[in-house]
This record gives C-alpha cells, structure tokens and sequence, in this order.
C-alpha cells in the first residue's frame, strides 16, 4: 500500500505542476489580451479623432465648393453683361462716327497689319520709314476718333458701363480662383486624414486579429489548467482515501470482486490512464474511498 501511496503522490505531484505552468503561461497569454485590446482601443480611437476631422474639412470643402458656383454663375452674368454691352459701344461708335469717317474697327486692323509686318519682315530702310509713317498715321487717326467719340454723351456712358462690367467680371473671377484654390486645400487635408486614418485603422484591424489569436493560445491553456487540476482532485480523492481505510474487505464473495476490481483501477492508475466516474465509485465500494 506505502508503494501504491508513494506512486499516487508522484503522479498527483506531476498532474499539479502541469497545472501550474498551464495557468502561468494562460495568465501571461491574458496580459497579452489586455494589451492588444488596449493597442485596438487606442488605434480605434485615433481614428474616429481623425475621421471626425476629416468630415469637417470634407463640410467646409463643399460650403466651398457651392460659393465656387455661386461666383462661376455671377461671373457668366458679367461676361454676357460684357458681351453685350461691347457690341453696344460698337454700334454707338460706328453712328456716331463724324460723316465720311473711316470706321474705328478697319483702322485698327490695318494697324494691326502693318505691326506684324513690321516685327515678321526685313524691311528696307526707305520702305521701313514708309511703314513707320503709315502706322503714325494711323494711330492719329485713331485717337483722333476716339477723341471725338468720348466728347459723346451717350458713348461715354456706354464705355463707363462696360468698364464697370468688366471691372465686376473680373473681380468675380478672381473669387472663383479663390474660392477654388481654397475648397481644393480643404480636399487635399481631407483626403490625406482619410488616408492616416486607414492606416491606423489596418494596425487596429491587426491588433484585432492578435487579440483573438491570443485569447483563443489562452483560452486552451486555461482549459489544459481545468483538466490537470480535476486530475490532481481525482488523486486527492483516491489518496484521501487509502489513507483513511482502517480495514480490509472481508475475504469471499462480493467484497473479494469488488477489491480485484480497486486494485485493477490502481494499476491503471500506475500506467497513467485517468478514471472514470465509475472507476471511482467502485474504489469508494471498495473502501478505498
């Protein structure tokens, strides 16, 4: 029995130290958990700051980008306010023109004419002074008649009209420019926390799959932990109750089968193999128990 006593201490002494480092290395892999959780939490975080952000410029971009059309529609007014207002002046130029006078528009393309012919050909100096003079001529005349336009009433506040449109097309251009080149920064900032962010969201995204990796490693060594420590309580049980056993079973009959039967259980037990409900049971019928 003192053999059979010490061989059960062994194996309970084993089952107890495999039990012990299963719990060691499930509580070493449950503070890795705790910190992947605490990585995707931070990471997850960062991202809805960042995202958040992110929409506000993305708002601020498209406030923008309706003044930009706001300011595209008014400029087209203008230009066609322009439009028109230049082919007023025109008409009012060619009726009031002094009678016989050579119309503004045909003077300034033969200007015209004669400049790129001056700047594209080699010109003799006699016929070079020619076209020198020509061109005086007709910028005189030119002035001259646009002198004489201007002293008109009603031309002179065609005139001021278009230069007021144009004035007004402009400085709604400029604004389009603007307004544009803003919204466009507001995009660029947009696009590129949208790019941090999902880059943070892909450490998250691996933080989660460690996290799972991890508990799934801890979840197995605590279930190893369970099975060892019911091992080293089957053996507590059965040692507990050998040691408690104050008498033999009586020889012949029932008693003699069921002590064969306890004594095969312990040399299953010599071998390593684990008991049964059963096995148990007929230890304690046994007296063992």
């Amino acid at each position: 029995m003192t053999e059979l006593l010490i061989d059960l201490e062994d194996k309970r002494e084993r089952e107890n130290g495999e039990a012990e480092r299963h719990r060691r290395r499930r509580d070493e892999l449950n503070d890795k958990t705790r910190e992947w959780v605490n990585r995707r939490d931070e990471r997850n975080g960062r991202v809805r700051e960042i995202v958040e952000q992110a929409m506000g410029h993305r708002l601020r971009r498209d406030e923008l980008n309706a003044q930009v059309k706001k300011a595209k529609d008014e400029r087209d007014i203008w230009n066609r306010n322009v439009n028109e207002l230049v082919e007023v002046v025109n008409e009012l130029k060619r009726r009031k023109l002094p009678r016989g006078a050579i119309p503004l528009g045909q003077l300034k393309r033969e200007l015209k004419e004669l400049e790129f012919k001056q700047m594209t050909s080699v010109l003799k100096p006699g016929k070079e002074q020619e076209l020198m003079k020509e061109m005086t001529r007709l910028q005189a005349e030119i002035l001259k008649l646009e002198k004489a336009l201007e002293e008109n009433a009603e031309v002179r506040k065609a005139l001021q009209e278009l230069k007021d449109a144009k004035e007004k097309a402009e400085a709604a251009h400029r604004l389009v420019g603007q307004l544009a080149e803003e919204a466009q920064k507001e995009h660029d900032t947009m696009t590129q926390l949208y790019e941090q962010s999902d880059a943070i969201r892909r450490e998250a995204d691996l933080a989660q799959e460690e996290f799972i990796k991890t508990k799934m490693l801890a979840d197995e060594e605590h279930r190893k932990h369970i099975e060892h420590i019911r091992q080293v309580h089957d053996y507590d049980k059965i040692i507990h109750g050998i040691r408690l056993k104050t008498e033999q079973v009586s020889p012949g009959g029932e008693g003699v089968s069921v002590k064969r039967q306890a004594e095969m259980i312990f040399e299953r037990f010599k071998r390593g193999e684990k008991l049964s409900t059963d096995d148990l049971m007929t230890l304690q019928k046994s007296g063992y128990l």
